[in-house]
């Protein structure tokens, strides 16, 4: 019913190059014929090597007269050339050569035609063959399995997998991944000298695991148990890590945790879970956390806002709900305030901080702010909200929140006419 948040390693195998010779030609020295008195029309200067009478500027425009396409293009095709051979250079040089700078030259080699055949000509079989003699290789010249070298490479493979929308395959790797990585944390634990090490496994098997629950969520695999699960453990891990080391304090060579704004995206996505399941009580909470991490002034919290007030609108909590029921009148005049607040900050927000999300969020939320009048009975503020909504997506090119605020409108003569 209403609107929610609008969503939001090409390496090329490097060729050899053959260097050619050529011979040097030598020509014969000519005899000058020499001349009694200089023309006046061709004198040269010694001092400054330039023809006195025709500077360069000059020539330009002689050359640019006389060809007045082929020269611009000329230019045109020079500077492109130039920005070329430098992106190139920079490309070979960060790319090509850096990106695996921790890698010994074996695994590099097999990396590089593992991802020319993922990025670049899309051969799935191939793909695999070399990440597999990647991994081989990795073993063999003794880097950690646990690394993060390693582990990326076989997450390299299930984005491969996922990229041929072959997702139970990428779930398979992924979970392989998650359950090495936990069995691991496990034995080590808090051991003396492991702590660093321990930070970087964690926060990859965090990660990896909201992964899963986006995978899991995804329609063509239809888990939503799992996805729910495996996000609400990344979270809870999240938290309990960040309490820890709250209590504890820094602890040297422990490495950082994540910070604020990737902690609220975790929060974000367990809330847009519970929403898919209409618990708008469980949501709410969870949008208002996000929203606490979130930069005070970015559009990504117009969008934060927008989407709490909607769960705040469509929230029913069951009766043994711990926090006791609230009025449905309470919690649309909550609705209403963040729906407003959204619409605030979206229009104090200008360029270059403001973007899409600012101008989506706008119009969505003022959309939104029509139902919330509707649900009250106040029809002529739901007509003005939504005529708002659609003059905003209209002028933004919003198909989609045109279109819906079109349908409330027709849908509100539709109630004025009875």
């Amino acid at each position: 019913m209403l609107s929610r948040r609008f969503k939001i390693l090409t390496r090329p195998f490097p060729l050899p190059i053959k260097a050619h010779y050529t011979e040097t030609l030598r020509f014969p020295k000519c005899a000058l014929p020499t001349l009694s008195r200089p023309s006046s029309q061709h004198k040269y200067n010694s001092r400054s090597s330039k023809w006195p009478g025709r500077n360069a500027w000059e020539s330009f425009k002689i050359l640019f007269k006389s060809s007045p396409i082929l020269m611009p293009t000329a230019l045109i095709l020079m500077v492109i050339s130039s920005g070329i051979l430098l992106w190139s250079n920079k490309y070979y040089s960060d790319y090509i050569i850096g990106a695996f700078v921790k890698f010994p030259e074996p695994v590099a080699k097999q990396l590089r035609k593992a991802l020319y055949y993922t990025n670049i000509e899309l051969t799935p079989s191939l793909a695999i063959k070399y990440y597999k003699e990647a991994l081989r290789l990795a073993e063999e010249h003794g880097l950690d399995r646990f690394s993060d070298e390693t582990i990326g490479i076989k997450v390299q493979i299930a984005l491969l997998f996922e990229k041929c929308q072959k997702y139970h395959k990428a779930i398979e790797v992924l979970e392989a991944i998650r359950n090495d990585n936990l069995k691991w944390l496990d034995v080590v634990g808090f051991k003396e000298g492991w702590l660093g090490k321990r930070n970087k496994v964690l926060q990859k098997t965090v990660q990896i695991s909201v992964k899963l629950g986006d995978l899991y969520g995804n329609q063509f695999v239809l888990e939503p148990e799992l996805a729910e699960e495996r996000v609400t453990w990344a979270v809870e891990q999240t938290l309990n890590e960040q309490e820890r080391r709250e209590r504890a304090g820094i602890v040297e060579d422990e490495g950082p945790w994540f910070d604020e704004e990737q902690i609220g995206a975790q929060f974000e996505t367990l809330a847009h879970m519970h929403e898919e399941k209409n618990r708008h009580y469980l949501s709410a909470p969870l949008f208002l956390q996000a929203l606490n991490l979130s930069p005070p002034k970015s559009c990504h919290t117009v969008i934060l806002m927008n989407n709490l007030s909607t769960s705040l609108a469509q929230q029913l909590p069951p009766s043994n709900f711990p926090e006791g029921p609230t009025t449905r009148e309470a919690l649309i005049s909550n609705a209403i305030a963040w729906a407003e607040k959204a619409v605030s900050l979206a229009n104090k927000i200008q360029p270059p901080e403001r973007n899409e999300e600012c101008d989506t969020g706008c119009a969505v939320a003022t959309h939104n702010m029509g139902e919330f009048s509707e649900m009250r009975g106040d029809y002529k503020g739901a007509e003005n909200h939504y005529k708002q909504a659609a003059y905003l997506a209209k002028k933004i090119g919003f198909k989609e929140g045109l279109k819906n605020s079109e349908m409330a409108l027709k849908r509100i003569k539709a109630i004025g006419t009875t």
